[in-house]
């Protein structure tokens, strides 16, 4: 009977113990970092963290927020993912001296719970042409604009946020700071930090597909979701300047690869690098004039190795080099630029390099020939024999040879040869001097 009494008890318990064990894990606050350009990768992780939240049952997602942008579509896969969230998100710029500026406005904005630190700002929204063809069409940019301004009135619709404000972001770039923000209900709060945050959003009531939640947020443990090293490398490598860095170092890698056959390293070292700066460049607006300009003047230092120009090629390469650097990134947004001064080292390296290598290509040309029947004539060897007309032996450059003289030069004697023909030497006897 005890026994039996025992097996019941623990299968009564234990699945209150499971459940409620299985609560307490589920009851986080989930936190991430965005902290840089909204690119695919970055749109990958703000989903991923979502979807997770999700599937730990989070009391919420706070999404820490430091962008200049970023690409459209980027931005609008993680407000769709935002709308459709089980789980609340706050977005909170922060810290300190942080912007959620164009595409950061919009994801700010879609929030359930917009959050700011104080001297933080938000706005600059409007749309930027990424080297679309034509995107300097005075028509196209409106309509570019006004796209972009009914979808940003939608989202502050959506939310009940101050509409108007919303649409000047886009049409007039209008920023504000946190201060103004919250006086024009742009955002809901200001907190200093995450700790604050999280106890003004205590009790604060939400709207997820139609039904209100409360939030119950004070002593919720926090959990920070940080990069994975995937992740944290693709990041690294959506960096426009990064991306030009790998192409260069790609094409030295092939240029070494041409110029030494047989190498190996410096060729797969070149292609992965090339195929590592091609997945970059594919989230960036490309220009392909530029990349061509780019290919060309590798083309050029190649055939400067194979073909004698004095150095046509090279200047050639060099100009093609630089065109293309300029051009390779077609948009105005000075976060999706190459730094000049990310240009300016790898064009001044790479023109000093290839100088350098057309110059001893030169110099070369001019040396005294050190191989052959001319690269013989003029050395200084020693008699080994008495030598002659008729015959003689002489010992030249680690060689031993039959020499023939004019005038007769004795044993042990210095000689310098002048001449050749066949397997004899001319030689004379060298003078002292």
């Amino acid at each position: 009977m005890l026994r039996r009494l025992f097996i019941v008890g623990v299968f009564t318990v234990l699945p209150l113990v499971l459940i409620q064990a299985s609560g307490s894990e589920r009851a986080t606050i989930n936190v991430i970092h965005v902290d840089g350009v909204i690119s695919p990768v970055i749109s990958e992780y703000i989903i991923t963290a979502i979807e997770l939240a999700e599937d730990e049952n989070a009391v919420c997602l706070i999404i820490r927020l430091d962008t200049p942008g970023g690409l459209d579509k980027s931005m609008r896969e993680i407000i769709k993912r935002m709308f459709s969230s089980r789980v609340p998100i706050i977005v909170f710029v922060a810290p300190q001296g942080s912007r959620a500026a164009s595409a950061g406005t919009f994801i700010t904005l879609a929030s359930h719970i917009a959050v700011m630190s104080p001297s933080t700002s938000i706005g600059a929204a409007t749309p930027v042409s990424l080297g679309m063809s034509g995107a300097e069409d005075p028509a196209l940019k409106r309509k570019v604009t006004n796209d972009a301004a009914s979808y940003i009135e939608g989202i502050a619709k959506k939310r009940g946020r101050n509409i108007k404000w919303a649409r000047d972001a886009v049409i007039q770039g209008s920023s504000i700071t946190a201060e103004k923000a919250l006086d024009r209900g742009v955002i809901d709060l200001i907190a200093n930090d995450v700790n604050e945050l999280i106890e003004k959003i205590d009790g604060y009531e939400v709207d997820i597909d139609g039904k209100i939640v409360t939030l119950h947020t004070s002593g919720v443990p926090v959990k920070e979701i940080k990069m994975g090293f995937r992740t944290k490398f693709l990041s690294i490598l959506s960096d426009p300047n990064i991306a030009y860095i790998l192409l260069i170092l790609g094409f030295y890698g092939l240029f070494f690869e041409f110029s030494n056959p047989g190498s190996i390293l410096p060729g797969i070292a070149g292609v992965i690098l090339i195929v590592l700066a091609f997945y970059s460049l594919h989230t960036l607006p490309v220009n392909y004039a530029g990349m061509l300009l780019i290919l060309f003047g590798l083309i050029l230092f190649i055939a400067e190795v194979k073909v004698t120009s004095h150095g046509a090629l090279t200047l050639g390469g060099i100009i093609s080099l630089v065109l293309g650097s300029i051009l390779l990134i077609r948009s105005p947004a000075p976060y999706l630029k190459i730094s000049w001064y990310v240009i300016g080292p790898t064009v001044a390296i790479t023109t000093l390099f290839f100088t350098f290598i057309v110059t001893m290509g030169l110099k070369a040309q001019f040396l005294k020939t050190a191989t052959g029947q001319e690269g013989i004539i003029g050395m200084v060897g020693e008699a080994k024999t008495d030598i002659t007309r008729d015959g003689g032996t002489v010992f030249v450059h680690g060689e031993w040879w039959n020499a023939v003289s004019t005038r007769a030069i004795k044993k042990h004697q210095k000689v310098k040869v002048v001449g050749k023909k066949g397997m004899v030497l001319n030689v004379e006897r060298l003078k002292e001097e």
